[in-house]
């Protein structure tokens, strides 16, 4: 199990943060600063350290030194983004910003302690009690600088267009639905770059209110509009020598468009409220599941942005086009998740890995993901059985040779007569409801607080439900 340290000294924040580790079976220490965890812990000794940058006493960034290596994620406010990036710069393994959202926080620590375990080890000769073949293993070895499981010809075509286009400082535009693993591509194509080691800047533009986004990318200038009582640098700036990802940029206002060209094609910046430019250099790696060619015909997305984005394109496939990559990535899954909560003997079972070779995944490797974590949590003995999944399959979608398959509970047969139709599946209607019923009086920050989701969230079950944002909502963003 791994052990995080957490140092914060406001001990609302630190309580809040243990509960949310320890409740994701992880073993948490916390010290209310640098001094005090000095004087407890052997620093080097955790797998990781969550720190606030401000402390009494000595700043964060002293345990990076202090931790020998121990990777270190810096926790700072927006407004000292620049400090946050310095502290990058200083040796830190990545920020994230307060107020954080759980499951941003979550992947952040899951990600850093999956790069630290991987990086120094070979390819493992065994992957959950099976062995590897010295095919699959000269797979996984050429392909562990790039950090992404599989081995299918789609993704074999991408990683060898990775290792390609990764040495430029060409524009990159990454396209796939939503939970392929786009940031993933994102961080390879930044780690293989001469910029591997200055900051990644990574932006959900989808999670950001339309009133702030050209403010949090290009910053503000004193007094440049209600609110600013002090000037900021925005993203865009915090990346200056680095790579900026712009996750969805299909979500970003016509106005910012605008901006970000400019950045493009003069290589500088005017925060808001300024008549001054800045020369900035960056290189900008952008995502989306959105059709932008269409966007730009249709007037949503500038034609001329596009095709500067469009420099270099990189397809990512859906996991139902992958094959028995299915399998390989939930095994990875399974044995990230065991490790996580002490065992060591958990396997799947035929039923298991049939529901995962054909469920169609329509959330992708996110989905996926979740569903091993559950079904993990939920085992009670060595073997995890299909229904442990939590996924909805039809017995149609299985090959006809998988008789064995036959006593997993399928929708709409006689397994689930005892309910009524789609009692059990509600959960996804009544958010459909209350967004379409909410929506037009009701900003999207209001609505996700409403649901007791981050704006994160909201967005992306909308694009699953087929829910557009409304544009009037979106204007009211306060």
């Amino acid at each position: 199990m791994p052990h995080i340290l957490i140092v914060e000294d406001e001990t609302i924040i630190r309580s809040a943060l243990r509960r949310l580790l320890e409740r994701n079976q992880y073993q948490v220490s916390e010290a209310g600063s640098v001094q005090e965890a000095q004087e407890r812990f052997s620093i080097p000794t955790f797998d990781l350290i969550v720190s606030d940058l401000r402390l009494p006493g000595a700043p964060g960034t002293e345990l990076i030194k202090l931790g020998q290596g121990t990777p270190v994620l810096i926790m700072t406010s927006y407004a000292s983004l620049r400090s946050a990036v310095d502290s990058m710069k200083m040796g830190a393994v990545d920020y994230i910003a307060k107020p954080f959202d759980h499951d941003e926080m979550l992947q952040a620590v899951a990600r850093i302690l999956r790069d630290r375990q991987s990086a120094p080890a070979a390819p493992a000769e065994r992957v959950n009690g099976k062995p590897v073949t010295s095919e699959k293993a000269a797979s996984e070895s050429a392909n562990g600088e790039i950090g992404i499981i599989g081995s299918c010809p789609p993704m074999q075509d991408l990683y060898s267009k990775i290792r390609k286009v990764a040495p430029t400082d060409s524009n990159v535009l990454i396209q796939g639905e939503s939970g392929t693993g786009k940031e993933l591509v994102a961080r390879a194509l930044h780690n293989l770059s001469r910029r591997a080691k200055a900051p990644m800047i990574s932006v959900n533009c989808a999670a950001i209110p339309e009133t702030l986004i050209e403010s949090e990318l290009f910053g503000h200038e004193k007094g440049a509009f209600t609110g600013a009582s002090a000037g900021r640098a925005g993203l865009v700036e915090a990346a200056d020598g680095g790579t900026l990802f712009l996750d969805e940029i299909g979500e970003l206002p016509l106005e910012a468009q605008a901006r970000l060209l400019r950045v493009l094609q003069e290589g500088e910046i005017r925060r808001v409220g300024s008549v001054q430019s800045q020369k900035v250099d960056v290189r900008l790696i952008a995502a989306t599941h959105r059709d932008l060619k269409n966007l730009a015909k249709v007037g949503q997305f500038r034609e001329d942005l596009y095709y500067r984005l469009h420099v270099i394109a990189l397809k990512l496939p859906a996991l139902r086009e992958r094959g028995a990559d299915v399998n390989e990535i939930a095994n990875a899954f399974l044995a990230r998740q065991s490790a996580r909560i002490g065992r060591n003997d958990l396997r799947f079972a035929h039923d298991a890995e049939l529901a995962i070779r054909h469920y169609s995944w329509p959330g992708n490797v996110r989905e996926l993901e979740n569903a091993v974590e559950r079904a993990v949590i939920l085992c009670e003995s060595p073997e995890i059985s299909a229904d442990l999944l939590g996924i909805d399959i039809e017995l149609g979608d299985l090959e006809d040779d998988d008789e064995s398959f036959g006593g997993l509970p399928a929708s709409g047969t006689q397994a689930n007569s005892s309910h009524e139709p789609m009692e059990d599946l509600s959960l996804e209607d009544y958010f459909q409801h209350f967004v379409l019923e909410h929506q037009d009086h009701m900003t999207e920050t209001e609505l996700a607080r409403k649901l007791g989701v981050s704006r994160k969230c909201l967005w992306e079950r909308r694009q699953r439900l087929g829910i557009p944002r409304r544009k009037s909502s979106a204007t009211n963003e306060g």
